[in-house]
């Protein structure tokens, strides 16, 4: 069974449905929590009917809809049946669990079978296994059969060379470990999430929940800006390679592809989320490289070009739901639901993938700060058409050298800075946004002539804006179909793939005389 946790203001969010839905396809039962009644906003009655309307929705059956609501107070550690009378402690909670969930069932004396739920690499035991015992016992050196989820070869036998059990933070070596046990395994060498490990005896995989496949992916590539090499400690294509294929030890949704050129490699993920991840935990390990702008996996399906779409949940005051549905009709997204809750309004999109890219930014804009969005796949669907990535231009950087105050202060009146005062450039490199679509170039290394009459130090009168500044997430989402990301463990610069500004209005010019043709 499940404990379904669910704010008493926010209500079912989009992940709620979604582990909603793989509870249900399991025949698991379900016990509602409404949490943080303490609230003052709380909707405690409203939304233990939203999370009812949730399961009718998704065909639940009928024992899983006269699912038993709790009310709880985690801040208090309280639980009550009834939200109008107040609860003493979280007994009410645990005796629901005991009476409604259904105890584990297992044979231990039955043939082993293990289902394989998560996966880790070690550079000395190599990859390993993690997952609970289903039936049965397993043992150090014992003889197994592995049956294979995803290849759809047949069960092949192997051999546990390493037992583990986990102790709060720690692994600890055993010779056995028996039905309920979670335990850490290695020895076969191309083991994986979903396969499950079974006695010679009796060969019987356990049912497993598919695996989405990628949506969006990224070219990975060797830094060649002017300033390779100069921070990162891992700088070269064998480097990059190495440690883009070492992740896939121990991520089963990720997808690695070598591409014509020895330096570039094409990474797919599940979302941007996925893949900024191991971007920032290959930053953190000393990795210098660049990224791609972001894009979506198109498929054929029946002869149609089909593209992934989101299902998209806003949250917004309602003065600002003019401005987000404008958006979402240039993204091409299609309303679905409009629920008014006090003074916010609850909107349901569908919208293709590729128009998600450099919203989220634009939306937290148009909402001041106090808009909530989420989003969940929703499949394929067939291709909607042209969807513009971003409507503002760039600030590129004239030339190579140190950013002046007084260069600064002439380039912020065509747009929004990204960098401060002392920061090196180089040609090529986005400094800042146009608010129009097309790039400036602009000399930010531009100084004050020093003569009699004038002096250097009357730069301190120039007065800067403050530059706003991009985390991780952000950048990726400002990249347009040009540009790309420099990342080093020290930072993260946004640049044009074509540095030179000559080669780029030949490139420009020459897409032009083309068009016209």
């Amino acid at each position: 069974g499940v404990v379904l946790l669910v704010d008493a203001q926010e209500g079912p969010m989009p992940q709620t449905r979604f582990v909603v839905e793989k509870a249900l396809a399991l025949g698991l039962k379900i016990i509602i929590v409404v949490n943080k009644i303490d609230k003052p906003d709380a909707r405690t009655s409203e939304v233990g009917d939203e999370v009812l309307e949730l399961l009718l929705d998704l065909n639940a059956s009928d024992e899983q809809l006269e699912s038993p609501i709790i009310y709880c107070s985690g801040k208090q550690a309280t639980a009550t049946l009834d939200y109008n009378v107040p609860g003493k402690d979280l007994k009410p909670l645990f005796d629901t669990i005991l009476s409604y969930i259904p105890a584990p069932e297992g044979d231990e004396n039955g043939e082993l079978q293990l289902l394989v739920s998560a996966i880790d690499y070690n550079d000395y035991v190599g990859r390993i296994g993690i997952g609970r015992i289903e039936r049965g016992e397993i043992s150090m050196a014992q003889e197994v059969v592995v049956c294979d989820y995803h290849s759809g070869i047949s069960p092949y036998k192997s051999k546990v060379v390493n037992l583990f059990q986990i102790e709060g933070l720690k692994r600890v070596p055993v010779e056995k470990a028996q039905v309920g046990d979670i335990v850490c395994f290695s020895g076969i060498e191309n083991i994986t999430i979903g396969n499950t490990i079974c006695s010679t005896a009796k060969i019987e995989p356990v049912p497993f929940v598919k695996i989405g496949e990628p949506t969006i992916e990224m070219n990975f590539m060797v830094n060649d800006s002017p300033f390779a090499g100069k921070e990162g400690k891992y700088v070269t294509s064998r480097h990059l390679r190495d440690r883009l294929f070492k992740e896939l030890l121990k991520d089963v949704s990720l997808r690695v592809y070598q591409t014509e050129s020895p330096d570039t490699f094409k990474v797919c993920g599940r979302g941007e989320m996925h893949l900024s991840i191991l971007i920032e935990t290959m930053r953190r390990e000393g990795y210098e490289f660049g990224v791609g702008t972001p894009k979506v996996i198109f498929k054929t399906i029946d002869g149609v070009k089909c593209e992934p779409m989101e299902r998209l949940y806003i949250d917004v005051p309602t003065e600002c739901t003019g401005s987000v549905m404008e958006r979402m009709g240039v993204r091409k997204g299609e309303l679905v639901s409009m629920n008014p809750q006090g003074s916010r309004i609850r909107m349901e999109f569908v919208i293709p993938a590729r128009g998600l890219f450099g919203f989220k930014n634009e939306f937290l804009t148009d909402t001041k700060g106090e808009g909530i969005m989420n989003q969940l796949f929703d499949g394929y669907a067939p291709y909607k058409g042209a969807i513009p990535r971003r409507f503002t231009g760039s600030l590129v950087a004239f030339e190579t050298g140190e950013a002046a105050t007084y260069g600064l202060f002439n380039a912020q009146e065509r747009g929004v800075l990204f960098i401060d005062p002392q920061t090196m450039v180089y040609e090529g490199m986005v400094v800042g946004m146009s608010p129009k679509a097309e790039d400036i170039r602009v000399n930010v290394c531009k100084r004050k002539h020093v003569t009699n009459m004038r002096a250097a130090g009357s730069d301190e009168a120039l007065r800067l804006t403050t530059p706003r500044k991009f985390s991780l997430e952000e950048a990726i989402e400002f990249l347009n179909d040009d540009e790309m990301l420099e990342v080093t463990p020290k930072n993260i610069r946004i640049r044009k793939n074509i540095l030179s500004g000559s080669e780029r209005l030949k490139l420009q010019y020459g897409n032009k005389k083309v068009e016209e043709d």
